[in-house]
């Protein structure tokens, strides 16, 4: 029976099919996602029919959880303590993993000192490139360093011709770069459309999971920051990290929103250098470089990413507005949380900033939505407002509820250690934390507050 060509419809965001063009997706409820593509239909004679597993001996019982036998996953050593970090503990072997980001924002460069690494230990790594020629690889690696041959580099799109080079390599260790070039030739669509990019993935978790090959890919991102390609693509991996961060400016964060042998709030901080990226192994210190001294509207706090707690300094500036309706601008932070915060203050202390615009700023270019930020943005904003500075070796923290009090936050006792272990000598507290932190932070003083009234008057 001759193979059938139809068309079909998929979402973009979640990858729901369809006959016919639709403006909702029924699947993920967005608009405007379905895109038309051309696809082969599969006789039927030509599917294995269930029960032939069954018939060929292949059957598999179901087990109890008693009968599990639970051993640790074997992981790689990076040789990069930050991505470790955020794998959690190392890379897994037999794991898929994907990296996206913005274009030029360091993917390919992280994915290839890691190559580099792996095969500095002896271990066969493949580097499958579908968008760099060899020449343009090379050149790359030559501001990188020295790289063993154990490492080896093909250019190639074809999942067939892939497939193949990777059962004659047997290697341990796969970069695929990217995955929106790859395409599989039992689908009739273009590279990176929805019907490529899903089939392409099942092909190479197949081959991880089979041959217990760990393999990284690269994936493009839209401009709303999400992996380009179905949403599917993300549920089929086993880790998803995203790296952040303006590509013209010298940091990168690398964060993992999807971890299967690990956490999901951890960081890694990244630097982008002549010679790659480099690790930044104390973020606090790094993102307080070149702080202002003796400035109005500045002030440091403390967030916790998983179990790191990593120092930030709050900018604010309020001026009066020269319109009739004042502009507010939140850069690092949830614009939203920065006018409940406003509000708060307006309504609890008097604070009248109708007629004054407001901008909050989160130095280093991070981007954190923690709560524990709250009293440190309302102090910087104080601050700002009345022109006040606050001393510079001052650190707030905690949480701000509508009715002005001061909330606990989790890992305080973290938080005052490491402002200590940079120099800071006062730390304002959440209130109900002052007696337990007195107690355990010697050499640092401790000042509790139970509303932001309280704050008011430390400035």
């Amino acid at each position: 029976m001759a193979t059938k060509i139809k068309t079909v419809f998929f979402c973009q965001k979640c990858g729901y099919e369809s006959s016919k063009w639709m403006g909702q997706c029924p699947g993920c409820k967005e608009w405007n996602t379905f895109v038309e593509e051309t696809v082969k239909a599969t006789p039927k004679s030509a599917v294995v029919s269930k029960g032939t597993a069954g018939a060929l001996g292949e059957y598999k019982k179901p087990q109890t959880l008693s009968e599990i036998v639970m051993t640790d996953e074997e992981r790689f050593d990076t040789h990069i303590g930050e991505l470790n970090r955020v794998l959690g503990g190392g890379l897994v072997k037999g794991s898929l993993i994907l990296v996206g980001g913005d274009p030029g924002i360091g993917k390919s460069t992280l994915l290839l000192q890691v190559a580099g690494n792996l095969s500095e230990d002896k271990r066969e790594v493949l580097y499958i490139s579908g968008e760099e020629s060899l020449r343009q690889i090379k050149l790359r690696a030559g501001r990188i360093g020295e790289f063993s041959d154990t490492l080896k580099f093909m250019c190639e799109t074809n999942l067939s011709d892939i497939e193949e080079a990777i059962t004659r390599a047997k290697p341990q260790v796969i970069v695929i770069d990217s995955i929106q070039t790859m395409y599989n030739e039992e689908v009739s669509s273009a590279p990176g459309s929805v019907s490529q990019v899903r089939e392409s993935t099942s092909v190479l978790l197949r081959i991880a999971k089979s041959m217990n090959i760990s393999v990284f890919i690269v994936g493009h991102v839209t401009k709303e920051g999400q992996v380009a390609g179905p949403r599917v693509l993300e549920h089929m991996v086993d880790t998803v990290l995203y790296f952040e961060g303006d590509r013209h400016a010298s940091y990168r964060i690398l964060r993992a929103v999807k971890n299967r042998f690990g956490s999901t709030n951890e960081i890694g901080v990244f630097e982008m250098q002549e010679k790659g990226l480099m690790e930044v192994t104390n973020p606090s210190e790094f993102m307080l470089d070149g702080r202002p001294i003796n400035a109005s509207g500045s002030i440091v706090t403390c967030s916790v990413e998983g179990t790191r707690p990593i120092l930030i300094e709050v900018q604010a500036l309020v001026c009066r507005t020269n319109f009739g309706f004042p502009r507010r601008q939140a850069n690092g932070t949830d614009y939203n949380r920065v006018n409940l915060l406003m509000a708060v203050l307006e309504k609890r202390i008097g604070l009248q900033m109708a007629d004054y615009d407001a901008y909050i700023n989160l130095a280093g270019g991070m981007k954190i939505a923690e709560p524990s930020l709250d009293l440190g943005i309302c102090l910087a904003i104080i601050s700002s407002f009345k022109n006040k500075p606050i001393k510079e070796d001052t650190i707030a923290f905690g949480e701000v509820g509508l009715s002005g009090e001061v909330r606990s936050v989790n890992m305080a006792e973290a938080r005052v250690q490491e402002a200590k272990k940079l120099g800071f000598k006062t730390c304002i507290v959440p209130g109900a934390l002052e007696k337990k932190l007195k107690a355990s932070c010697k050499g640092i003083e401790i000042i509790g507050v139970h509303s932001v009234s309280d704050a008011l008057t430390l400035i």
